[in-house]
């Protein structure tokens, strides 16, 4: 992937690099070294939380450092959400102004119309219908959920798990193990998830961490309370600080399926969670990604330029 992009920006007129997530930005920070002055500015979404506490010691040692290093060489970072700042600014050693608050386009406006508008009559069945949506990986923690469900879960009780992933056949045996595979649902990957939210009575998210999840916000505007783990610098925003729902300690079993059966009794306010969702949309956050990455070209130019002249200046300046 290094060596393709920088044959690509050789040959191409680029005037910037959106890096779309945490993951890529080894290649972006090899385009400053390999380039140098002639490399476009490069724009990183903060797509995942960079407090990573599931990061042993000694590799945390690395990793922080790792992240002072993207901070002094790439040009601006984008905050999924405002709670997000503090935590870039802090991880990345970075000031305010190279930080871009651009919600994370979750949803189209349509998808919002559908999921709020799509409400069954949840009453007419026994039993709580708890959902999770979400890659079947160790960062995702279905495992913990399953434990906590069947801690917690109560006869009539369902669990909807959608998505595919590596872990799924240790999901499926671990949940026979603790004997509750007649109430888990393993749905697999769903292209259009908008009828399992309309289904269910509680979402639940388990992770270990996240950036700030896209299902949370679609569980918002299905107006489904929320049992979700501490797992991002946004959460307790997203979960309006216990208005829309319940938030525990990631990893713990016990607190999560204590809060499952806590957020099946609330009925929090759907237009608040509808307001706070619609934040969220594609062609809310398209418009001000365009016009950021437009204002890190200008100043990238500019600096450019001053770095020129300034450089004529010096050499002018020699006495020829």
């Amino acid at each position: 992937m290094i060596w393709s992009l920088f044959q690509f920006l050789l040959t191409e007129k680029v005037d910037a690099v959106f890096c779309p997530g945490n993951t890529y930005t080894i290649v972006c920070v090899a385009m400053k070294l390999l380039l140098g002055d002639r490399c476009p500015p490069v724009l990183v979404k903060i797509s995942n939380d960079l407090e990573r506490r599931d990061i042993p010691r000694p590799a945390s040692m690395f990793y922080r450092r790792w992240l002072k290093i993207q901070g002094a060489w790439l040009d601006g970072f984008v905050a999924m959400a405002s709670p997000m700042i503090p935590e870039i600014r802090r991880e990345l050693s970075v000031p305010d102004e190279m930080i871009t608050v651009i919600p994370n386009p979750a949803l189209s406006r349509d998808d919002l119309r559908t999921l709020s508008e799509n409400r069954l009559n949840r009453n007419s069945r026994s039993g709580c219908r708890f959902l999770t949506v979400g890659r079947l990986v160790a960062q995702k923690n279905q495992a913990m959920l399953l434990d906590a469900f069947a801690k917690h879960c109560w006869p009539d009780d369902t669990l909807v798990i959608a998505g595919e992933g590596p872990d799924k056949d240790k999901l499926i045996e671990f949940a026979d193990t603790l004997g509750i595979a007649e109430q888990v649902r393993f749905v697999g990957h769903v292209e259009n998830p908008h009828a399992l939210y309309a289904e269910a009575d509680v979402f639940v998210l388990s992770s270990h961490y996240e950036g700030l999840p896209a299902v949370v916000v679609e569980a918002l505007a299905a107006g489904l309370p929320l049992a979700v783990t501490d797992c991002c610098a946004s959460m307790a925003w997203l979960t309006g600080n216990g208005r829309f729902g319940v938030m525990v300690a990631p990893d713990d079993p016990e607190a999560l399926g204590s809060g499952m059966n806590l957020t099946r009794h609330l009925r929090p306010d759907r237009d608040a969670m509808y307001r706070l969702a619609a934040q969220f949309t594609l062609e809310h956050s398209s418009e001000i990604y365009l016009s950021t990455i437009e204002k890190l070209t200008i100043r990238h130019r500019q600096d450019r330029l001053k770095n020129l002249c300034g450089g004529v200046r010096l050499w002018g300046g020699g006495g020829v």
